[in-house]
């Protein structure tokens, strides 16, 4: 086998050397051409040739030429984004509302000086409300001194009658007008009899009463008793609220204190007050001074005697029991 390989290679004109072959006619391989056939011969089997590709002999340089200096350098810069375009929408304009026409008004004339008002007190008060019950505009009962609310009344209706401004005090001119439709009061007139009455007598003390301190009110004696640690010191007349408008009953507290109270709901004063169950309280009363017992409250505890309710209005606190009990 092997020599037929022999044969073979030198009739296609390869040269044996060492082991080697030779093309003839062709320049022996470099290492820098290296194509070489090698011939492995192992028994029976056929060699395969083995062809390596050539290697080059040396590496091409690259030259890198430097870059020009005068080039400027581009600026970048960054992109904004654009914000999306929106339909505009529609907008409907409400018409403006009409301006209504100015309507004319009167001008206000100023008060003029007051003669006698509110709470006044005097002789001159008096002669006030004698002449005012001579026309029948002031029951005699309320004949006191004192410009109260009834007085007030009296005075308005005058100066309705008369086509006076209604003021609700004497000015000069219906000062004027009522001197003028009456004559000079008597002295009866002006300090006309008050209905005498005995004091009510007071009943049993009840049990919260005889601690601490408390205005004691009994409904079934009509008396209002101050005590302190169970010992009376005031002793007065009371009078208490209609059927529609009941004084309440129970334990309360003296929850507040008007020297100067007034009801705008009532159109009243309330001298003395001393709240004890919303708006009830203990106060003085023009009208059960005037009227007594022929009249009732709103639901307050009216008192008559002025020294006796300020004196009692002093001494008392806030946080003071207050009971309302039939005896």
């Amino acid at each position: 086998m092997r020599a037929r390989l022999l044969a073979a290679m030198i009739a296609v004109g390869v040269t044996v050397a060492g082991g080697v072959a030779f093309a003839r006619g062709l320049p022996p391989f470099t290492t820098s051409q290296s194509a070489t056939w090698a011939v492995s011969t192992d028994g029976e089997r056929q060699a395969t040739p083995t062809i390596e590709p050539p290697r080059p002999t040396h590496r091409p340089t690259l030259t890198l030429a430097p870059l020009p200096t005068d080039i400027p350098t581009p600026t970048v810069r960054p992109m904004t984004p654009t914000p999306p375009q929106r339909t505009p929408t529609p907008t409907t304009t409400a018409p403006a509302p009409e301006t209504p026409a100015p309507t004319p008004t009167a001008t206000t004339q100023p008060l003029p000086p007051a003669v006698m008002k509110l709470e006044d007190r005097g002789t001159q008060v008096r002669e006030l409300e004698a002449r005012l019950a001579q026309l029948g505009l002031l029951s005699t009962e309320w004949v006191d001194g004192y410009f109260g609310t009834a007085t007030r009344k009296a005075v308005t209706s005058l100066q309705a009658r008369h086509d006076l401004r209604q003021l609700g005090f004497v000015d000069a001119a219906t000062w004027r007008v009522l001197k003028d439709k009456t004559r000079e009061p008597t002295r009866d007139e002006m300090y006309p009899p008050k209905p005498t009455s005995a004091p009510n007598q007071p009943g049993t003390l009840d049990p919260r009463c005889t601690t601490g301190r408390a205005i004691c009110v009994d409904k079934s004696t009509r008396t209002l008793r101050w005590v302190v640690d169970g010992k009376v010191r005031l002793t007065m007349d009371a009078r208490f609220g209609c059927k529609s408008s009941p004084t309440r009953e129970g334990l309360f507290r003296v929850n507040a204190k008007v020297r100067h109270g007034y009801s705008k709901f009532y159109n009243t004063r309330m001298p003395f007050s001393l709240f004890f169950s919303g708006h009830q309280a203990v106060h003085y009363s023009d009208d059960f001074a005037a009227r007594g017992y022929n009249g009732c409250s709103h639901g307050c505890v009216n008192i008559r005697d002025w020294n006796k309710l300020e004196k009692l209005f002093n001494e008392a606190k806030v946080g003071d029991k207050v009971v309302v009990y039939w005896s």
